[in-house]
């Protein structure tokens, strides 16, 4: 199964929006999704403390602040280390 992480912070309002956004995706098209708060560590707070939400699909960074869900369903289902799916990488 497809993993995807979520970069968050309690308080982001667009995180909760990708957050709402990620969960209603779900319900028709499976995918593991991991959510991480940046809060619980400095290095990745540092990382991403003005980027927030971030959205890494396949392990790679695939959007950051907004989701656009046909580009998010388009990422789920192309298959990593293809042209397709390194394609558009942020």
């Amino acid at each position: 199964m497809v993993e995807v992480i979520l970069y968050t912070k309690p308080g982001c309002c667009l995180c909760e929006t990708v957050k709402a956004q990620l969960s209603k995706i779900r319900t028709k098209h499976p995918f593991e999704l991991r959510e991480i708060n940046i809060l619980d560590d400095s290095a990745t707070f540092a990382k991403f403390q003005e980027e927030i939400p971030v959205v890494f699909v396949h392990g790679q960074k695939a959007f950051q602040y907004h989701l656009d869900e046909k580009e998010f369903l388009r990422r789920l289902n192309s298959v990593p280390g293809t042209r397709e799916g390194r394609e558009n990488a942020s």
